[in-house]
């Protein structure tokens, strides 16, 4: 039995739905619930979309029992030690990381060269 299987029976049961009801929303047959329980076949993406939105729980979660982790990259990431919290390491930051935390530095420079244009025209 596959990781989904075991979610997918899982969330099922435990909010109280039968395979008929869950089918019902699903429009799939009562059968296609059985086989992905089983382990014998497994929905498309839309259906596991519904699904997602049905038990209220990511795709990670779903599929794969992973609850709420998160993956951080080591090479673009370290972890400070004053503030406990991971931070971009140093020469690492983008053109549009750069605009997102100093969006003011071009708002000054755009208004200095505005002001110059206008002084000198």
């Amino acid at each position: 039995m596959t990781e989904f299987a075991k979610q997918l029976k899982m969330y099922r049961t435990d909010r109280g739905v039968t395979q008929d009801e869950l089918a019902g929303k699903l429009f799939v047959t009562r059968q296609a619930i059985s086989k992905w329980e089983a382990g014998e076949s497994t929905p498309d993406l839309n259906n596991l979309v519904k699904l997602t939105e049905i038990f209220n729980v990511g795709l990670d979660e779903l599929v794969f029992g992973i609850k709420n982790q998160t993956q951080i990259d080591n090479d673009e990431f370290v972890l400070d030690p004053k503030t406990h919290t991971y931070v971009r390491r140093y020469g690492k930051m983008n053109f549009w990381d750069y605009i997102n935390e100093n969006w003011w530095v071009i708002i000054a420079i755009g208004t200095i060269i505005i002001t110059a244009a206008s002084l000198f025209s």
